[in-house]
């Protein structure tokens, strides 16, 4: 698959998530074979005051890549220039969100409130575009609500725009995450354009992946929240669609060893204690539908350190042999 001159190794996509497709998690998709990952969203706005925070989001040293940087905001100059710094520290791909529904963001009229408002989605693409060497993606829901679906609508201004590729999530801004996708519109805008059309929702196995690209044709498929205490997903996804084969789930052994690696990885990027407070939550989906997993949860919410939380993973495992074999 080619998103503008960039190919990629195959038609599976890490997810552009704020709060979680930091270094570590892309290094995670990365080495999991997905074809593209994806940084987290970035603020136009706090990168033109240079926020060091904000930069070190899309630093890229060590990342093999291809990694796309996605950017957000409302103005096309600030947009545009956004674009350029992001090309410059390494990004193979800018993407521009049209799909965050985030209250604090389209209350600024950014993410999934520029669907709201084609004329400046296009002012912004066509900026966007014009100011880059790179391929341009957008990323978009299936409109503001039911009375407003209009992602037919703004894929063909993306393709008109000079975008390389639009990613389409299955739900409107009404929705936020709940619901179930609808994958005809991802349908509807891959027979409404000739750009490469990458659909979004409710990926939660390899085989849910296999059936998007079956009934809507789509060209790729991006993993975002199924990933989520669960990487192995991506080499699942990638390997099912090469081979037709279904990979084995990760045993208790795999887990476990994944989540203190995970928590290494954040500490070395970001300091110990940033650590030990962000990988609580992907802690808590690591240990989702295993036994007296609350109990675990409640106390490494508790840990201050990360060998106090290796420790309680350690003897969480050991209970665990009890009831299921783990090497």
């Amino acid at each position: 698959m080619h998103i503008g001159n960039l190919k990629l190794a195959n038609p599976v996509i890490s997810a552009p998530m704020s709060g979680i497709s930091d270094k570590a998690f892309r290094l995670l998709a990365e080495e999991a074979g997905c074809g593209l990952v994806c940084t987290e969203m970035v603020s136009v706005n706090a990168l033109a005051y240079d926020s060091e925070r904000t930069k070190f989001m899309f630093d890229l040293a060590g990342e093999k890549g291809p990694t796309s940087v996605q950017i957000f905001g409302s103005d096309p100059v600030k947009m545009a220039a956004a674009a350029q710094i992001v090309r410059n520290a390494g990004a193979a791909v800018v993407d521009i969100n049209m799909g965050c529904p985030a209250p604090k963001v389209v209350k600024n009229m950014e993410g999934c409130r520029l669907m709201t408002d084609l004329p400046l989605a296009r002012k912004i693409m066509e900026a966007v575009v014009k100011s880059v060497d790179i391929p341009v993606t957008v990323k978009m829901r299936k409109g503001w609500d039911e009375h407003s679906v209009n992602a037919v609508e703004l894929a063909r201004l993306a393709e008109k725009s000079g975008v390389a590729a639009v990613t389409v999530h299955g739900r409107t801004r009404d929705q936020f995450y709940s619901g179930k996708a609808d994958w005809n519109i991802i349908a509807e805008v891959k027979n409404a354009v000739k750009i490469p059309v990458i659909g979004n929702g409710d990926i939660k196995e390899a085989k849910d992946a296999l059936a998007m690209m079956r009934q809507t044709g789509c060209d790729a498929v991006m993993i975002g929240r199924g990933a989520l205490g669960n990487p192995w997903l991506f080499r699942q996804t990638v390997h099912l669609l090469e081979t037709g084969e279904v990979l084995p789930r990760p045993d208790l052994h795999d887990r476990f060893k994944m989540i203190v690696r995970h928590l290494k990885m954040v500490a070395s990027f970001k300091g110990e204690n940033r650590a030990v407070r962000e990988m609580r939550k992907h802690i808590a989906w690591y240990l989702k539908g295993l036994r007296d997993a609350a109990r675990v949860r409640q106390a490494v919410n508790q840990a201050r350190t990360v060998d106090g939380i290796i420790e309680i993973l350690e003897e969480y495992k050991k209970f665990l042999r009890q009831f299921t074999p783990c090497s």
